[in-house]
């Protein structure tokens, strides 16, 4: 029995497997097919080649019941295969079961028939080209028209011709010689995939981290290539990657861990890896498991400091290996986690040093470069070697330096008899000299002689604590400042030793640091040294300074001086140095601060405005107070509190002032003032009660900050965060900044008690509004966001980033003091100490401290090279000032007519003059007239601003810059653009009238008239300038008989003399006349001519 049933299931399934193979068969042939319940399909007849559009496929079927028939063409290339270039479909429902022919022409793509040409530019070499035809019947469930799902089908495979035997197409249309010639150009090239690599160098440049949140940000993309974006995708949860990072620590972590590199993802949750110190110097790995747990461990290794260290991390499947690398030594750590490792690189984004959620080393990091598929060799050199070689001498330099000061001081002050030369010295002395005990050597002593002497000269100050290690740097900086350039008599500087900068910077005043870094970049006295300028710019950022943090993010911001250009390295100063000006708005009133005033020192009248406190305005305001006047009395208060308008700041008068218009009711601004002064206690005794009453009051009376300063109240005094909220929408909604940013905060931390969900979308928003306005906290905040891209809804934008918190640095108070020094030692005539206040300012980015720079230069006889450095610089600015362009188009120009390269010369000029002009100056638009007219064009630019087109006739262009031109000059002034602008007018009118044959005839009558004038004028002098006649004198003597004859014969002569006379007198009396007659009638005539001429020369020109 049981082998019965056995050998009925292998019949069975032998019929089965007999009527499958049957199916198979008759749907992968190119002959006959037919199906049990008589359904048919066959090519009656179809081309054995692929031919042209005419080729005709005939196809012969029958369906039992209604059903489709499909035709297709299919083609397989190297690089894609069965895509369909052909497809038709017909339904057939009616007498099934009868047979059917359906002749098909088969429309094969040009691609696929002839050669390239220039019609037929993209062409398929293809491999395999198949026509099929299938049966669908349907009534069926599944989708109609698909070959996979159909009943019965067929194929047959085509020859292919290749590329090069393939006929040309016919010509349908001619092309222009100009396209023909550069398609032929440029048909055989080969486009190539941009080559990717699995090797990323997230760092090429060393960075200085000061040890705070503040580091550089990197995201990874993926990658285009499909198979290298496959296998990225496979090792996320199979990892093999490695990571090399170098870093030089200057000191271990400050707090419990500080990040040398770690990876948060889209939710600003730690991801893997995480590479971190401790404060005892270890390294700590922290990953996360694909369970979503994160786990760590300890490597067990105290890195040393003031050394160049490698940090080799990677990571297969489940494995962490760790290599510090010193000294030629490696150290290796191993652990395996119990499970494989989760690695995503693509997901959030990777921070070097600190970030927002985590402090950084304090150091320097190095090059940094990640193995995405992993290595068997690490390959990640110390580059660039010798300026970092030279950073760590000069660190160990300044660490011996200070060993030495130390010792000095700890001399001093311990001891009465000060001190005391090296005992071989005092033999070759007198007897009698003191003697002591000294803990550094006649070696050092000689080394840092300047050091010596300088604090030889302190002895008496050390020795009475008024200076200390603390003060040595400041006290340096001062003096090397008034050193190192001197003022010659002939108004030249020279430069003199830089140690005393050297050793102020060893002792942390990084002023000296970013003076250094400027001398030896700029080349100021001596040749440029790139590598040791650099060194200097990494120090005064590891310490944190301000302007030297400005300096490197401008730097990296330009890529200017042998910086490279990275925008997200030129992020992580900004953000630090933003972040400080956050805190140095708010205490702005310091005397260490000032408002940044906009006094170029090429402009007089900025110059005049500078007078302290008898400057005309502020003693109108000063008049006004005592007289009572409340907005003259806020005024006056807030000049002499936050030191603005070129006023000192004093804080009491300014207090006083406050409360003296506050205490009058009259005006809201006035009583928000006070009333904040009040409650920080800043310069008046602290009265919170009475500062919120006039708050309060203020707020009723229209202040929109009063508003905002409620919700303060309402939200951190109170903790009622839903009124503080209201108030914080009122003012807001009013225009005011600190309400968007403080709205924004109630987002961010989800403080809103109607909607306590946090939601960042809404607090960016809030925060990008704020820094429209130029709230420096609201910048800061927007820029992070933009920076790292961590916001969905928000696009990652660096260079927006870096452009926002560029423009809240450059108004710090600091900087701003910087340069009212500058300017009091320029009025005072301390020129060489405005010159080094000015360089410090002009590096880091401020365009009106390089402008000054360069006057300055220019003043000084410096080398053209200075003058142009800072020109240069400053029109490199997104927003350079119109003066600094002028001055570059007038460097371009003027040597072009002596230049082999004079067109590319005059073209940067005109690019210097167009943007001078698109800022509003009216000297850059003057200069395009003059350079238009010299037939030169203008850039496209130029053309949108002036709404006119490169197809305007050159007086059209030119009379539109001149209007132009004239607008923007003041408006009671007569400008050469005004009379330039007359002048294109006059002769357009003249033109419009010589075009008139009775205008021209009214023109050359004026001129005829004119000319006949001038003619009688000319006659009518010469006549008045005739001889007179000669007059006969009367006789005297008595006559006589001969006398009597020959009187008559006198009388004779005289007489027909008189009658000559009386003849040429009469007619030039007679042409006189006619002269006057004449002169009167050309005068006359002239009169009408010219009264019509100039009518008619006034209505063209109106």
């Amino acid at each position: 029995m049981f082998h019965s049933l056995t050998l009925g299931y292998l019949c069975t399934a032998a019929v089965l497997l007999g009527h499958c193979v049957s199916q198979t068969i008759s749907s992968s042939s190119a002959g006959p097919a037919e199906s049990p319940a008589d359904d048919f399909i066959d090519f009656q007849s179809a081309p054995d080649r692929v031919v042209d559009g005419s080729a005709v496929c005939a196809v012969r079927y029958r369906c039992s019941r209604p059903c489709q028939l499909t035709v297709e063409v299919l083609v397989s290339t190297l690089r894609k295969t069965d895509f369909f270039v052909f497809r038709k479909k017909w339904i057939s429902s009616s007498r099934p079961g009868a047979y059917r022919i359906r002749p098909v022409r088969l429309g094969l793509p040009p691609s696929l028939l002839y050669q390239q040409d220039f019609f037929n530019r993209h062409v398929m070499d293809a491999q395999n080209v198949t026509v099929r035809a299938f049966l669908h019947h349907l009534n069926d469930a599944s989708k109609p028209g698909v070959h996979k799902v159909s009943i019965l089908g067929l194929y047959k495979v085509l020859q292919v011709k290749p590329l090069s035997e393939r006929p040309a197409k016919p010509p349908t249309a001619c092309p222009s010689w100009s396209a023909h010639l550069m398609w032929q150009m440029r048909r055989n090239r080969t486009r190539q995939c941009a080559h990717e690599s699995g090797i990323i160098d997230v760092l090429t440049f060393p960075m200085a981290s000061s040890g705070e949140h503040f580091g550089l940000v990197r995201r990874l993309q993926p990658f285009i290539d499909r198979s290298l974006e496959r296998a990225r995708h496979r090792a996320v949860s199979r990892p093999s990657v490695t990571l090399s990072v170098w870093i030089y620590l200057l000191n271990w972590c400050h707090t419990r861990l500080c990040g040398i590199i770690h990876h948060m993802d889209g939710k600003n949750s730690y991801d893997s890896v995480l590479m971190l110190l401790t404060h005892a110097g270890d390294v700590i790995i922290q990953v996360r498991v694909t369970t979503g747990r994160e786990e760590a461990f300890e490597a067990g290794v105290e890195l040393p400091l003031r050394k160049w260290i490698r940090l080799d991390c990677t990571i297969r499947d489940a494995q962490v290996l760790l290599d510090a690398t010193w000294d030629d030594k490696s150290r290796r750590s191993t652990f395996e986690f119990r499970r494989t490792i989760r690695y995503d690189d693509t997901e959030g984004y990777f921070v070097m040093g600190g970030g927002r959620f985590m402090a950084g080393v304090r150091g320097y990091i190095g090059p940094v470069k990640f193995y995405r598929f992993g290595t068997e060799e690490v390959k990640n050199e110390l580059q660039p070697k010798s300026t970092l070689q030279k950073l760590d001498r000069t660190h160990q330099e300044c660490r011996e330096m200070k060993t030495f000061a130390e010792a000095f001081l700890k001399q001093v002050t311990r001891s009465s008899k000060g001190v005391c030369t090296p005992p071989f010295i005092r033999l070759w002395g007198r007897s009698g000299e003191k003697r002591c005990t000294q803990t550094w050597t006649w070696e050092q002593q000689l080394k840092y002689s300047r050091l010596f002497h300088f604090l030889q000269a302190k002895e008496e100050e050390i020795r009475t604590g008024s200076l200390s290690m603390k003060d040595l740097g400041r006290a340096l900086f001062e003096q090397s400042v008034n050193s190192v350039f001197t003022r010659t008599q002939d108004n030249k500087i020279t430069f003199n030793s830089t140690s005393l900068l050297q050793e102020s910077s060893c002792f942390g005043n990084h002023k000296a640091s970013l003076l250094l870094a400027t001398i030896h970049l700029s080349g100021l006295g001596h040749s440029a040294d790139q590598q040791q300028g650099h060194v200097y710019s990494l120090i005064g950022a590891a310490g944190d300074d301000r302007l030297a943090l400005m300096h490197a993010g401008y730097k990296h911001t330009q890529g200017i001086d042998g910086f490279p250009k990275d925008l997200n390295l030129a992020y992580s100063y900004y953000s630090n140095i933003g972040a400080q000006s956050t805190t140095d708005v708010t205490k702005i009133h310091e005397n260490e601060q000032h408002v940044v005033e906009h006094i170029y020192l090429s402009n007089p009248e900025d110059l005049s405005r500078f007078s302290q406190e008898t400057d005309d305005v502020f003693q109108y305001l000063t008049f006004q107070a005592e007289r009572g006047d409340v907005e003259s009395q806020r005024h006056l208060a807030a000049m002499l509190y936050r030191g603005e308008h070129t006023v000192d700041k004093d804080t009491d008068r300014a207090v006083k002032w406050f409360e003296r218009s506050a205490m009058q009711m009259k005006d809201a601004a006035a009583m928000y003032d006070y009333s904040i002064i009040l409650m920080k206690g800043e310069g008046a005794k602290k009265n919170g009660t009475r500062g919120f009453q006039l708050m309060k009051k203020a707020a009723e009376m229209g202040s929109i900050n009063a508003l905002n300063a409620l919700g303060w109240y309402y939200g951190n005094v109170l903790k009622d965060h839903r009124n503080a909220k209201k108030y914080f929408e009122q003012a807001a909604l009013n225009g005011s900044e600190h309400g968007m940013f403080n709205l924004g905060i109630y987002y961010l931390n989800g403080m809103d008690p109607d909607s306590p969900e946090r939601n960042e979308t809404a607090a960016f928003q809030q925060f990008l509004k704020a820094s429209w306005f130029g709230h420096v906290a609201g910048s800061v905040e927007a820029a992070w966001y933009l920076a790292t891209g961590s916001l969905a809804a928000v696009s990652q934008d660096v260079e927006g980033a870096v452009i926002m918190l560029k423009k809240v640095c450059e108004q710090n108070g600091h900087l701003g003091f910087m340069i009212r020094e500058a300017l009091q030692a320029y009025l005072r005539g301390s020129w060489q100490e405005a010159f080094v206040k000015y360089v410090l300012a002009a590096e880091t980015g401020l365009g009106l401290a390089q402008s000054n720079a360069a006057h300055l230069c220019e003043e000084l006889s410096l080398s053209p090279d200075c003058q142009w450095r800072y020109h240069n610089y400053s029109i490199l600015n997104y927003d350079p000032h119109p003066s600094a362009l002028l001055k570059m188009g007038d460097y371009y120009y003027l040597p072009s007519s002596t230049r082999a390269d004079s067109l590319s010369l005059v073209g940067r000029a005109i690019s210097m003059y167009g943007r001078a002009a698109v800022a509003g100056s009216p000297q850059g638009m003057f200069n395009l007239v003059l350079l238009v007219r010299q037939g030169h064009a203008l850039p496209s630019n130029i053309y949108g601003l002036f709404d006119v087109s490169p197809h305007d006739e050159q007086h059209v262009v030119v009379t539109k810059i001149l209007k132009r031109c004239v607008e923007a000059e003041a408006a009671d002034a007569v400008t050469p653009c005004s009379f330039a602008l007359l002048g294109v007018q006059m002769g357009e009118a003249l033109s419009r009238m010589t075009q008139s044959a009775a205008q021209l005839v009214l023109a050359y009558a004026s001129l005829l008239s004119a000319f006949v004038v001038i003619v009688i004028m000319l006659l009518q002098s010469c006549l008045g300038q005739r001889v007179p006649a000669p007059r006969v004198r009367a006789r005297t003597s008595p006559p006589t008989q001969d006398g009597d004859s020959m009187n008559r014969e006198q009388e004779d002569v005289t007489g027909g003399t008189f009658r000559a006379a009386g003849i040429l007198e009469i007619i030039a009396l007679k042409g006189e006349q006619w002269l006057r007659q004449t002169g009167d009638l050309a005068v006359t005539v002239l009169g009408v001519c010219l009264c019509a001429f100039w009518t008619t020369l006034l209505y063209h020109l109106l």
